[in-house]
């Protein structure tokens, strides 16, 4: 009996493993009878550096033109998650505009994407204005976007830095000046890589 001892052992550890809950709560999507488990983070993100950046369709808040994350492939790509209603998305954003968009908006290797959660176009024009911000915002309706990089529940402000291979590099939640330096400089990095020709 004694030698069965540590066979028992081990099966009771992976019984246990299988049925342990991740830390952070999880979302549990079915798809064709098969149930797919998504952790969430500390943080609220479902997504994390060396996933694929889930993609999307949207449209600009302020143009109405279609904007497709598969389009910008090869770009190094900043999605900035934000609302009218957050303060702390107020205060980032100047220096997003200042410290990152202003430098390189004029590089057609980079793209930033200001996307607001679950708001109309009107006011999302207002709070473009309010801001004084000049990169591209987009709508996204009932959080969809959101919701494929973090749980629905967690809040703005969040960064998401892409890089030209389409997987996620960088992830920020609120606005901390040492995590918002680090940021720029991973940006300014991998601007400064050119990209991998075939």
């Amino acid at each position: 009996m004694k030698r069965y001892i540590p066979a028992i052992l081990f099966m009771l550890c992976l019984v246990a493993s299988c049925n342990h809950k991740p830390v952070g709560g999880s979302d549990t999507v079915e798809s064709d009878s098969i149930v797919n488990t998504v952790v969430v983070d500390d943080r609220g993100y479902k997504v994390g550096v060396g996933d694929e950046a889930p993609l999307f369709t949207t449209v600009d808040a302020l143009t109405g033109d279609t904007v497709r994350l598969a389009d910008m492939r090869g770009k190094v790509v900043m999605l900035q998650f934000t609302a009218s209603w957050c303060g702390v998305c107020r205060k980032e954003m100047p220096q997003i505009e200042s410290r990152i968009w202003q430098r390189h908006k004029n590089d057609t290797s980079f793209a930033l994407i200001g996307i607001d959660r679950d708001e109309p176009a009107e006011k999302v024009s207002r709070f473009v204005e309010q801001t004084g911000v000049t990169y591209p915002m987009v709508l996204d309706p009932d959080a969809d976007i959101f919701g494929l990089y973090a749980d629905k529940k967690a809040g703005v402000t969040r960064n998401v830095i892409i890089g030209r291979d389409g997987r996620i590099v960088m992830t920020t939640r609120l606005y901390e000046e040492k995590e918002f330096e680090h940021m720029v400089a991973v940006i300014d990095s991998l601007l400064a890589t050119s990209p991998v020709t075939k």
